[in-house]
């Protein structure tokens, strides 16, 4: 007995390193499914296949490569997931978010009182330079150059400076609407289940 099985460990040891025979199951261009020892052809590898054994059971399943959309998808999920994050880092409550938007708001409002008491100033300024002008012809006199000069160069400040409160209007209401933006997803990410 001793020698019969002394006699079955060469057979036992031939048979643990043969080879495992692996299938692969795939689909190929006509539809068709294909089973093969080979492997799969790179043309069909991006679709999935899946690695069978010996009894044909499935071993691995390899799933189809994502397309661009799903990878676009992905991407843009990973973006926002990272804007979130860094959205709840920043502002953790409600309340952080909106001191902040009114911090910037006062900040804002603060810059268009300046450049509306500019405007305010130079308008005074081309008031009493147009009274001189107005003087000066009534007297007779021509306009001095220095004059239209300074009349011309006040005008230009007083446009640059109604330009400026437009555009620190429009970075008000960009602000505000960013803001409120944020406000909207913040609300969502503090109400949904971590």
């Amino acid at each position: 007995m001793v020698v019969a099985a002394f006699g079955l460990l060469p057979v036992l040891a031939v048979a643990a390193q043969a080879p495992v025979m692996l299938l692969y199951r795939y689909v190929d261009s006509r539809g068709v499914t294909v089973l093969d020892r080979q492997g799969v052809p790179p043309e069909y590898v991006g679709k999935g296949y899946q690695v069978l054994n010996q009894s044909g059971r499935v071993v691995q399943t390899v799933p189809p490569a994502p397309t661009a959309e799903e990878i676009r998808l992905k991407q843009q999920a990973q973006v926002q997931s990272q804007a979130d994050a860094q959205l709840l880092d920043r502002y953790p409550s409600l309340k952080e978010l909106d001191k902040a938007s009114a911090r910037r708001r006062a900040e804002i409002d603060a810059l268009i009182a300046v450049a509306t008491a500019n405007v305010q100033t130079l308008q005074g300024q081309q008031t009493a330079l147009q009274g001189q002008a107005a003087a000066q012809e009534r007297a007779g006199q021509e306009v001095s150059t220095s004059m239209l000069d300074q009349l011309r160069d006040v005008q230009a400040q007083i446009i640059d400076a109604q330009a400026r409160i437009a555009k620190l209007q429009q970075t008000r209401s960009e602000a505000d609407a960013g803001f409120a933006q944020q406000r909207t997803q913040l609300v969502k990410l503090l109400e949904s289940p971590l």
